[in-house]
C-alpha cells in the first residue's frame, strides 16, 4: 500500500474494491459458462504425432460424411437365440432411422452374433450434435425397441460420449458449490471469525470469474482448448490457490495488527513480508503447469495455459482485492477473535509450540522416523499401474454405454464394433489383410467396401484402402494393446503398403507410450524450475535441494498409498496414463508452496535469532495457517470426487492425500527437524549461513 496523506489514503483501497466489484459483477457469470466452449471429444485427447492420430485424419477420406457411430445391441430377455424374423425386424428398424434428426446416413443391417443370441447394428450420427446427442440416442433406442422379444442397449463412441457429457454436467454447479462449502466450513472452524471466511471466499470467486472470462475468450478464438477435465480442475485450482494465498496474507496481517494500531501500516508490513513468498509460490505452480506444454497429449497441453491463467488471477486477487478490503475492515475482519501476537498467551496455537519444542529436543529421531515412514509408503509406488483405465472403470457409477459394451463383448469377438483401423496402399490390400490375419490376437481383417462396410468391391481413395481388423480381445484390454504392438511391425514389413494402424486400441496404446515419454521429459523440467525459484528466493543451494528432495519423496509416498487404496479399497485395476503426471505437477508445485511459506519465514527469523531459533519461531508462527491452507486445498481437490469419473476421483485422492501428507509430515516434522539437525550449514552458501556461523553460540 502506498503512503498517502491522511485525508486521501482511503481512496486507493476504495477504488480497488470498486474495480473488483465491477470485475466480479461483469465477469463472475463466466464461472458457469465455460461449458459453452468446452468439448469432450475423446479424439482431441490423443497424441499429436502418433500413428493412430494420423489414421484419424486419413480415414475421414473413406467416409461420405464424418460421423459418430452408435452401436445398437439386441439380446433376448432370457438369453435365448434370436430368430431370423427378429433380425429382419431389427434391420428394418435401423433402415427407418434414415432422415431422423442427428442421423448422418444409412445404418448398417443388423448382424447376428456367432451364438445367435445377439444382434448388432451401427448407426452413424452427426459429430456436432452437442446437447442434442442424448435426445438422438433416445430416439434410436426407442425405434430399436420395437423389435418384440428383445432388450436394447446402445454402445460405441456416441453412447460413451453421451455418458461422458452427462458425467461432466455437474462441473459448473455441483462441483463449485461443494468446493466453496468445504472451504467455508473449514475457515469458520479454523478462524472462529464471522466475516473473514466470507471475505476470503469472495476473493476466490472473483479470481475464478476473471480466470474463466479470460479462458472463455481465448477458447472462443481457438487459442486454448477446454474440456470437462480442464474445466473442473481450473475451478478447484483457482479456489484452492486463492484461499491458500489469502490465508498466508491474512495471517501475517493479523500478526501486524496485533502490534500496530494503524491498519495501513500493518498491511504495508504484511505485504512486504509475505508478497515475496506468495509470488514465488505462484510462480512454481504457473511454470510447473506451463511445463505441460512440452507434452504431446492434447489435454495435458490444454491444462497448462488454462491452469496458469487461473493461478495468475488468484495472485492478483490476493494482492489487490484482499489488502483493500482488509484495510477497510481493520480489526473487524477478525471479529470476535481479536488479533494477538503468536507468542502471547492465547496467541498462535499451543500445539505448534509443543511440536516445535519436540523438534528442537529430538530432531534426529523425528526426521529419521518421518523419513522411514515416507520411504515405506514409497516402496509401493511401482504397484500403481498407469496403463489406462478399462472401459468398465471409466465411470465410477454404472453407465449404460459400459453395460452395453460388456453385452457386445459377450456375444461378439472382443474387438467387435470397435475395430482396429488400418490405412494402406490399395495395391497391397490383399497382402495387408493376409498379414493381419496371421498376427496372434487378430480374429478377422476385411477391406472396407464401396457401401461403407466390409465386403464387396474395395473403396479406394487417393490410392489407399481402409482395412478393419477385429481383435480377439476387448478393445480396452492390455491383451488388445499387445496385439496392436505386434500388428504394427508386421504391417510395416509389407513392402509398399505404407500401412498405418489406428482405432481405439491403438489410440490407447499410443496415449500410454506418450504419457510415459511425457513423464520422462516433464518431471525433470518441473523439478529444475522449482529448484531455480527456491534458490532465488532463499538465496541458498543446499536448502532448496532439501526441499525439492522432500516434496519428491512425498509424491512417491503418495503414489504408494494410492496404489494400495485404488486396488484394494476402490477397486481400480489401473489409472489413466496421465494421472501420475497430473499428480506430480499438482503435488510438487503446490506442495513446495508450504515449504516456501515456512522457510521464507524461517530465513527472516534466522537473520535475527539464528538458524535453530529461527526454524522454531517459524514453525510456531506459520504452523496453524499452513496446516489450514493444506486442509483447505485438500478439501477443494477432494471435491473433484463428486464428478463420477475414475480420472477425477483418482486425481482427487492423490492430491488431497498428498497435500495432507506434505502439510502434516513433511513440512511440520521432516523439514524442520532436518534443518534443526543440520544447523547453519543448511543455508549454505548464502549470506545467512555465513552470518549464522559467525554467531554460532546462538544456536548451540
Amino acid at each position: 500500500m502506498v503512503r498517502n496523506p491522511r485525508g486521501t489514503r482511503w481512496l486507493t483501497p476504495v477504488v480497488v474494491l470498486l474495480v473488483w466489484l465491477v470485475i466480479g459483477g461483469t465477469l463472475g457469470p463466466f464461472a458457469g459458462r465455460l461449458g459453452e466452449v468446452a468439448t469432450n471429444d475423446q479424439a482431441a485427447f490423443l497424441p499429436r504425432n502418433a500413428e493412430s492420430t494420423q489414421v484419424i485424419a486419413a480415414q475421414r477420406a473413406f467416409q461420405q460424411s464424418e460421423s459418430l457411430p452408435a452401436i445398437v445391441v439386441w439380446t433376448a430377455p432370457d438369453n435365448a437365440p434370436l430368430t431370423a424374423d427378429q433380425a429382419n425386424r431389427a434391420t428394418r428398424a435401423l433402415a427407418s432411422l434414415r432422415g431422423t434428426p442427428g442421423v448422418a446416413g444409412q445404418a448398417s443391417p443388423a448382424m447376428p452374433s456367432g451364438d445367435h443370441r445377439a444382434l448388432q447394428g451401427v448407426v452413424p450420427l452427426r459429430p456436432d450434435l452437442g446437447s442434442e446427442l442424448r435426445a438422438t440416442l433416445d430416439q434410436i433406442k426407442s425405434t430399436a425397441a420395437q423389435v418384440a422379444g428383445t432388450n436394447v442397449a446402445l454402445a460405441g463412441p456416441a453412447a460413451s460420449q453421451a455418458d461422458l457429457t452427462g458425467a461432466f454436467s455437474g462441473i459448473d454447479g455441483l462441483l463449485l458449490i461443494v468446493a466453496l462449502i468445504a472451504v467455508l466450513v473449514i475457515l469458520l472452524l479454523v478462524y472462529r471469525s464471522v466475516l473473514l471466511p466470507f471475505v476470503i471466499i469472495l476473493g476466490a470467486v472473483f479470481a475464478l470469474g476473471a480466470a474463466c472470462a479470460v479462458v472463455h475468450a481465448l477458447a472462443e478464438h481457438g487459442l486454448v482448448r477446454v474440456d470437462g477435465q480442464v474445466q473442473g480442475i481450473l475451478s478447484i485450482l483457482v479456489i484452492g490457490a486463492a484461499t491458500d494465498y489469502a490465508l498466508l496474507l491474512t495471517a501475517r496481517y493479523r500478526e501486524e495488527l496485533a502490534s500496530s494500531a494503524d491498519q495501513f501500516a500493518a498491511m504495508r508490513a504484511a505485504l512486504r513480508r509475505s508478497a515475496g513468498a506468495i509470488v514465488a509460490s505462484a510462480a512454481t505452480v504457473v511454470l510447473g503447469l506451463l511445463a505441460l506444454l512440452l507434452s504431446d497429449l492434447t489435454n495435458n497441453r490444454a491444462l497448462g495455459p488454462v491452469g496458469a491463467i487461473g493461478i495468475v488471477c488468484a495472485v492478483l486477487s490476493t494482492l489487490t482485492f484482499l489488502p483493500a478490503i482488509l484495510v477497510v475492515l481493520g480489526n473487524a475482519a477478525y471479529w470476535p477473535t481479536p488479533p494477538r501476537p503468536a507468542e502471547a498467551p492465547g496467541g498462535g496455537h499451543g500445539v505448534w509450540r509443543r511440536i516445535a519444542h519436540r523438534v528442537e529436543k529430538t530432531p534426529r529421531r523425528i526426521w529419521a522416523i518421518a523419513l522411514a515412514g515416507l520411504l515405506a509408503c514409497a516402496a509401493f509406488a511401482p504397484a500403481l499401474h498407469s496403463k489406462g483405465v478399462p472401459l468398465d472403470e471409466i465411470f465410477v457409477n454404472d453407465a449404460p454405454s459400459v453395460a452395453a459394451q460388456a453385452t457386445l463383448a459377450e456375444h461378439f469377438p472382443g474387438g467387435s464394433g470397435n475395430p482396429t483401423v488400418v490405412i494402406a496402399d490399395a495395391d497391397s490390400a490383399t497382402r495387408v489383410v493376409e498379414r493381419a490375419k496371421a498376427v496372434d490376437g487378430v480374429a478377422n481383417a476385411e477391406v472396407l467396401g464401396d457401401q461403407g462396410r466390409p465386403g464387396g468391391p474395395a473403396r479406394v481413395v487417393d490410392g489407399k484402402v481402409r482395412v478393419d481388423v477385429t481383435l480377439k480381445d476387448p478393445a480396452d484390454s492390455d491383451a488388445a494393446k499387445d496385439t496392436v504392438a505386434r500388428l504394427r511391425p508386421a504391417l510395416h514389413s509389407v513392402d509398399g503398403a505404407q500401412a498405418l494402424t489406428g482405432g481405439y486400441t491403438a489410440q490407447q496404446y499410443d496415449t500410454q507410450r506418450t504419457a510415459e515419454r511425457d513423464r520422462t521429459l516433464i518431471v525433470p523440467v518441473v523439478l529444475a524450475i522449482i529448484l531455480i525459484i527456491l534458490v532465488a528466493l532463499l538465496r541458498s543451494l543446499l536448502m532448496p535441494l532439501i526441499l525439492v528432495a522432500t516434496v519428491a519423496l512425498n509424491f512417491l509416498a503418495t503414489l504408494g498409498v494410492s496404489a494400495l487404496v485404488f486396488q484394494h479399497a476402490l477397486g481400480f485395476t489401473g489409472t489413466d496414463a496421465s494421472v501420475p503426471l497430473y499428480g506430480f505437477v499438482f503435488l510438487v508445485a503446490l506442495g513446495v508452496d508450504y515449504n516456501i511459506f515456512l522457510m521464507s519465514r524461517a530465513r527472516e527469523e534466522s537473520m535475527e535469532h539464528g538458524v535453530r531459533q529461527g526454524i522454531r519461531k517459524a514453525l510456531v508462527a506459520t504452523g496453524g495457517v499452513i496446516t489450514s491452507a493444506g486442509v483447505v486445498l485438500a478439501a477443494t481437490f477432494a471435491a473433484l470426487a463428486v464428478i463420477p469419473l475414475a480420472f477425477l476421483v483418482q486425481i482427487a485422492f492423490i492430491v488431497a492425500f498428498g497435500v495432507l501428507l506434505d502439510t502434516l509430515v513433511v513440512r511440520s516434522l521432516l523439514v524442520p527437524a532436518l534443518v534443526h539437525d543440520i544447523g547453519s550449514k543448511a543455508w549454505w552458501p548464502g549470506r545467512l549461513s555465513r552470518r549464522a556461523l559467525s554467531s554460532k553460540t546462538r544456536d548451540e
